[in-house]
Formats: C-alpha cells, structure tokens, sequence
C-alpha cells in the first residue's frame, strides 16, 4: 500500500522556501543561484522541485511573466507553527512541556532568548487572569 503523502514540506522544499520567505518572490534562476552554495544539484533539478512543489500547494507561480515568478502559498510562521503542532504530536505524544524541555535542554540558550521567552510566558500568564 503506497504511503500517504506527507503534509511537511521535505528538507530541500523547506531550503527552496527559506529562499521565497527571505525574498518574497524569485525567479527558478535565483531560487537556483542561492541554492548552489549548498546544495549540488542543477538547474534542472530546481525547476522540477519547485513546479512539484507548486502542484503540493506549497508555491503559487506567476504565468503572466517570463521567466516565470513563484512565490510561497503560506507565511512562514504558519508553516513553523503546522510543523510544530506537528511533531508536538509525533514526537511528544501531544505534550507541549516535553518539547520545551528538550529543547531548553538540547542546547545553550543564549540570554536574550532567555528574556524572550520568560516575556512570553509571563505574557501569556498574565492573559489568563
């Protein structure tokens, strides 16, 4: 039985939309262009992806000029938010509190992420009163 197509971009889908996030909008060639410092593949190959990732919904493409513009469907934050909702329940059996805390524990967080992150909370705590 085939597996059901996965609703998270894929690791090169996700480099070509860092691209069209930081750039609005782009062009294959310069999706290409930054890509080719990281990643070995051709052109070819980034025009393929990203029509793929036209028909996935993931890109919108601009027909009415040449060479042709895509830009991404969704806002960057909506999709971070998707993929952690995501994993929270994949990775973290739905728990929000274990995926915090492995993170906080995976690496050193520097302090002004620290105060970020208390500001949130307390915002977030003081919502609720």
């Amino acid at each position: 039985m085939p597996r059901k197509p996965s609703s998270q971009p894929t690791e090169v889908e996700l480099a070509i939309l860092q691209v069209l996030w930081d750039r609005k909008s782009a062009t294959v060639r310069e999706v290409h262009e930054v890509l080719r410092f990281t990643r070995d593949a051709g052109h070819t190959s980034t025009l393929k992806m990203m029509q793929v990732m036209c028909d996935k919904g993931l890109l919108v493409r601009d027909d009415s000029r040449r060479p042709q513009v895509y830009r991404p469907a969704v806002p960057q934050q909506q999709t971070q938010k998707q993929m952690v909702r995501d994993m929270i329940q994949k990775v973290f059996g739905g728990s929000a509190r274990k995926l915090v805390m492995r993170a906080v524990q995976s690496q050193r967080i520097p302090p002004e992420e620290r105060a970020e992150i208390r500001k949130l909370l307390d915002d977030l705590d003081g919502a609720k009163r």
